[in-house]
């Protein structure tokens, strides 16, 4: 019995599974580790597109308090980024998001926060009973495979809206046609899509495919030595410090409102009304969203691009429903994940949690 003792202590300790908090520190360390420093940041710019504009909408609409959101949704996304080790994106709950600025007065921070609260309860239910890990197993592939469709169908065409017209954030509306040249001129975008496409190619498959087809050697690692250059090319981070640059030189006046450090940070005062009006506008349009393309499209899209790391649908939504639940009381906008994030992290060179790490610490 004494000769045994040992041994199965020494199992104890090799098991990698063991929730011993050596073991805990190497998984902490594996997920956060970077693949290649320029692809995780270049990756991590992959969401923005749906994150920015949203909470500029909400913040110039709804005065919604946007240190505050800065400051849960940045550790958000550190602790997901710890927890999955994957780019799996946070972005705002869009319904609720579509309901606020277009309703108007009616559904202001209180009624906001109201229904991101409510559905983070759901989805806290739905995960901790395990309901919608058997949602996960009924709903099948074709629907999953439709929404995710859908999603990159409504990006494609929100991008193609936001290079056309000029947009009124506020109000979430577009207004007249850009002009051609400009520092926001349509000959600007058009150069900076078409440089993103270039660096970004046309998709793994039919790279492979081209490579598999070339006879000659020595073409074939030209091939990839170009390839491996573009690739290392951050692309959206580029256009996104442009952006910034071109933004800063068109309106330099704001450099004087620039206010550093955080915002004070209150709990919201809720009234019987505004529980109401948040879980009838906001979150009954907002949970079945939610669970198709924040729960189920995200486990069914991280199985196909990182086969070792499969999540259940019960971890997925316990974490949106405790973001809600927590940061929603103190005025952050609600989040979810989603799938068309994770793409977009993913398609940008995003491989491990270090990418949405360092964009929550940013």
């Amino acid at each position: 019995m004494e000769s045994q003792n040992p041994q199965t202590s020494e199992n104890l300790h090799s098991n990698p599974t063991s929730p011993s908090p050596a073991n805990l520190v190497h998984k902490v360390k594996s997920n956060l580790v970077f693949q290649s420093k320029w692809a995780e940041l270049n990756g991590a710019m992959g969401d923005l597109g749906t994150y920015i504009p949203i909470v500029l909408a909400l913040t110039l609409a709804k005065d919604l308090n946007l240190g505050t959101t800065l400051i849960f949704t940045g550790v958000y996304n550190m602790v997901t980024g710890v927890i999955y080790g994957v780019p799996m994106p946070v972005q705002p709950m869009k319904s609720i998001a579509a309901v606020a600025i277009s309703d108007g007065p009616d559904f202001t921070i209180p009624e906001i926060m109201a229904a991101g609260i409510c559905t983070g309860a759901i989805l806290l239910v739905l995960g901790a009973t395990g309901l919608m890990q058997l949602v996960y197993k009924l709903i099948p592939l074709s629907v999953v495979r439709g929404i995710q469709l859908s999603q990159g169908l409504a990006f494609a065409m929100t991008a193609v809206k936001y290079i056309r017209k000029v947009q009124d954030f506020s109000k979430s509306k577009s207004k007249e046609n850009r002009h051609w040249v400009g520092l926001d001129g349509l000959i600007l975008a058009i150069v900076c899509a078409c440089f993103i496409i270039v660096i970004n190619g046309a998709g793994k498959e039919r790279n492979e495919r081209e490579t598999s087809n070339v006879d000659d050697e020595e073409r074939n690692m030209r091939s990839k030595r170009i390839k491996k250059t573009l690739a290392n090319i951050p692309s959206a981070f580029i256009v996104f410090l442009l952006g910034v640059v071109l933004a800063f030189i068109r309106k330099p006046a704001v450099v004087k409102d620039i206010k550093f450090g955080p915002s004070s940070m209150e709990v919201v005062q809720f009234t019987s009304h505004a529980w109401k009006q948040g879980f009838i506008k906001g979150t009954i349009p907002q949970l079945p969203l939610s669970i198709l393309n924040s729960v189920i499209a995200v486990c069914k899209l991280s199985s196909d691009l990182f086969p070792g790391k499969e999540f259940s649908a019960t971890s997925v939504s316990i974490t949106v429903g405790l973001m809600n639940l927590v940061g929603c009381w103190f005025g952050a906008m609600p989040c979810c994940h989603g799938a068309g994030g994770l793409a977009g992290q993913y398609k940008f060179g995003g491989r491990s949690g270090g990418c949405v790490a360092i964009l929550g610490a940013a």
